[in-house]
């Protein structure tokens, strides 16, 4: 997260660059960690089962390498989600992006929310940036202002928007969380973002970071904020 304030001169220094399809091969990820290096993007965004790999790759680079928990569905329990943060430090993310409980959001089983939040958090032990994505396609306004809040109190770094299974990032979403945590969080808006034009909208709505497997498409021009 972008310290309080330094100022983004780039589009690529906010983009997760992301690669999360099932079928994804080892050679499209090494052509992922490429396109990081050569565009200058914040990570690259994959799935567990690549994290050693990118780590291995882009060391030194300054390219954080994030991964996913308790990914897409976020319905695998707090001990699961914990346990998945712990292996994902040891294999070498510096970025973890989880995947709340989102039925319990939605009944409104707050505590038991923030308590996974924070089991995540605490493993991370701020070796690594935690994300907690609340899928607000599936949520009401209400809903994903509660979930942004659960993530201040709970400690999070980012509130992010959704993992693009159950629909894409929108203006008004970010700026829901945009609005509900301040300056105190940073806001990643993801799914459903292919081009520039629709990333410099969820800039100006209040996202510091873009998830997108479209990277290079956004940054052939200069950025101007």
């Amino acid at each position: 997260m972008r310290a309080k304030g330094e100022t983004l001169t780039r589009l690529a220094d906010c983009i997760d660059h992301t690669l999360l399809a099932p079928q994804a091969t080892p050679d499209e990820v090494d052509r992922l960690c490429r396109e990081a290096l050569c565009y200058g993007f914040k990570s690259v965004c994959v799935n567990p089962l690549y994290v050693r790999a990118c780590q291995q790759r882009l060391s030194g680079s300054g390219v954080e390498v994030c991964t996913v928990i308790g990914f897409p569905l976020g319905a695998t329990g707090l001990e699961n989600k914990a346990a998945e943060a712990r292996q994902a430090l040891l294999d070498g993310a510096t970025e973890l992006d989880m995947v709340v409980a989102i039925g319990l959001l939605k009944a409104g089983h707050t505590d038991a929310v923030l308590e996974e939040i924070r089991a995540v958090v605490e493993a991370a032990k701020g070796r690594a940036i935690v994300k907690v994505i609340l899928e607000t396609p599936l949520l009401s306004p209400e809903q994903q202002q509660v979930g942004a809040e659960l993530c201040k109190r709970a400690g999070a770094d980012f509130v992010k928007t959704c993992t693009g299974f159950a629909g894409g990032a929108t203006e008004e979403a970010v700026g829901i969380l945009r609005r509900t945590v301040g300056n105190e969080l940073g806001v990643k808006a993801s799914g459903g973002i292919r081009d520039r034009e629709t990333a410099m909208r969820m800039i100006a709505a209040g996202a510091s970071r873009i998830g997108a497997s479209a990277g290079p498409a956004l940054c052939r021009e200069p950025f101007a904020p």
